[in-house]
């Protein structure tokens, strides 16, 4: 229980230690099935994508190797997203998983040399650079031997965070999970960035050129950026309805630090956004899913708040360990005007052995 209260606590005791939030693309989340729950997947997530979700689920891969991969395309595809993942038993109790996330904007314009040294715009001297986040994470997972239904895990992440030629950063940091299954209950939790994650930016100030003083911009007086730690706590239950369908409910709470945000619940000490997810199937081989999340606290203009909600569409097949899934997605704002269309595919060559 000591180290339970510890774990829960961690988030609080490293609150000094932040400063900034850094790596918002770890946040955006992966798998469509898992977009479509609107991310309620803390307590529920048992397969090759629990390395992102919750790396305690991984324990549930027993037999053979699973892979996982998404590519979607945000704001009328100017930013693309990419996810691939890998994982499989290591021994009778434990488990591993690789997973790899980028998260960029391509073809940028470099005008920094538009201009030659006679004062003529000369075109051909345009450039064009990448803005894009990369992060690796290896997780590992094991079942506890004296708890039945209880699993555990850890993450490690190094990212990668590189803007052209005049800016680059690196960083690491870690997350833990843990997971408990009671018959058809299911209850979960993970910490992300325990200790804080750490990029460490460097700085190429030859790169801007001369065209960068004549600019009002300031190069920043730090080199360090820290991600504030984060809780996310989750509870499912699974209902065989009859002999041909059922239901997958599950709900969760995105806990955050570090001041007040515009959430459901919001403090100076912490922050409570809610997810709920529902999961409707048909002989395990169709799916309907819907999520509501994202819960924000907006103002008009006339100064009367109001709170908006985020919801969230999908639908998946499965069949001989392939699984194909979709989620319609609002991922820019909740206004219901920017909605993404996601994909994911996942293969478990367990059920396809067994096929």
């Amino acid at each position: 229980m000591k180290y339970l209260i510890l774990f829960l606590s961690l988030p609080v005791l490293l609150l000094a230690q932040g400063r900034k939030y850094s790596n918002a693309f770890l946040e955006i989340g992966v798998d469509a099935r898992s977009m479509a729950l609107s991310n309620a997947v803390i307590a529920s997530s048992n397969d090759v994508n629990a390395t992102y979700w919750n790396p305690a689920g991984l324990a549930q891969i027993r037999s053979s190797w699973q892979a996982s991969a998404m590519h979607a395309e945000y704001f009328a595809s100017i930013a693309q997203y990419d996810y691939a993942a890998y994982a499989q038993p290591l021994d009778e109790y434990s488990s591993g998983g690789i997973a790899f996330i980028r998260f960029g904007v391509d073809d940028i314009l470099n005008t920094t040399e538009l201009i030659d040294q006679d004062g003529n715009v000369d075109y051909d001297r345009i450039r064009r650079f990448s803005a894009a986040d990369y992060a690796l994470i290896g997780s590992y997972a094991r079942r506890s031997k004296s708890i039945e239904g209880l699993n555990y895990g850890g993450s490690f992440k190094l990212v990668y965070r590189q803007i052209g030629e005049f800016a680059s950063s690196v960083g690491f940091g870690f997350d833990a999970g843990v997971q408990y299954r009671k018959g058809a209950w299911q209850f979960g939790a993970t910490l992300r960035d325990i200790t804080t994650t750490f990029n460490a930016w460097t700085i190429h100030e030859e790169e801007f050129g001369d065209i960068f003083e004549l600019t009002p911009n300031e190069m920043p007086d730090q080199n360090l950026e820290l991600t504030l730690p984060r809780l996310l706590l989750g509870a499912g239950r699974s209902f065989k309805l009859n002999d041909r369908y059922s239901l997958h409910a599950e709900a969760s709470a995105d806990l955050t630090f570090g001041g007040e945000q515009n959430v459901l619940l919001g403090s100076d000490l912490v922050n409570l956004n809610p997810n709920l997810g529902l999961e409707l199937g048909y002989r395990n081989f169709i799916f309907l899913r819907t999520g509501i999340g994202n819960v924000k606290k907006l103002q008009e203009f006339n100064g009367n708040e109001y709170f908006s909600l985020q919801p969230n569409l999908g639908i998946g097949f499965a069949y001989r360990g392939f699984h194909i899934d979709y989620a319609l997605t609002d991922i820019a704002s909740a206004s219901g005007t920017l909605y993404s269309n996601i994909f994911s595919v996942r293969f478990n060559f367990e059920t396809f052995k067994r096929s």
